[in-house]
């Protein structure tokens, strides 16, 4: 049986290329094009009721055709690398990446790029990590909040629980 080939996700199609031409073959690169769920734009998605502020995350829309290609490239991968950008929205699309395709934790695999250099990408694939969720909850935090303050401001026919 042959050896399943692993992908790798990032962010830009641009990235997607050049650092597939690095890796070659046995690795499949493809781009999320950034976030792929976000808190609905129609309503608040935050629950405020229960008081523990479960953020309601849908699919973005216009991405369903992203989604679906990421979904049946994870499926039939061995593993999967999660290589958006080092920072906390990253960490958090890599997180949203996870969950939203269904890639379990033993195929999830997470790496950063400081630099887009041949060593540099193939260093980070040989050192790979878990996903940080210090850093997802940090990113998640500073969503919601920007939720429940701006999304009443900007849609005024909204009225919170006192």
């Amino acid at each position: 049986m042959a050896n399943k080939t692993d992908l790798v996700i990032v962010e830009s199609p641009s990235k997607a290329k050049t650092i597939g031409k690095y890796l070659g073959p046995g690795y499949e690169v493809k781009a999320s094009m950034g976030h792929v769920r976000d808190l609905p734009k129609s309503k608040l998605g935050v629950d405020l009721e229960k008081g523990d502020f479960e953020p309601n995350y849908q699919p973005i829309k216009g991405k369903e055709d992203v989604i679906s290609d990421l979904k049946k490239a994870a499926k039939k991968s061995g593993r999967v690398y999660l290589a958006t950008d080092p920072d906390r929205e990253g960490e958090a699309i890599s997180w949203h990446l996870k969950e939203l395709l269904g890639i379990p934790d033993d195929k999830t695999y997470r790496v950063t790029f400081n630099e887009i250099t041949k060593k540099v990408v193939n260093d980070s694939i040989a050192a790979p990590r878990a996903i940080d969720q210090d850093l997802v909850n940090a990113q998640q935090a500073r969503r919601i909040l920007d939720r429940i303050v701006g999304y009443p401001v900007s849609y005024t026919h909204l009225t919170l629980p006192t």
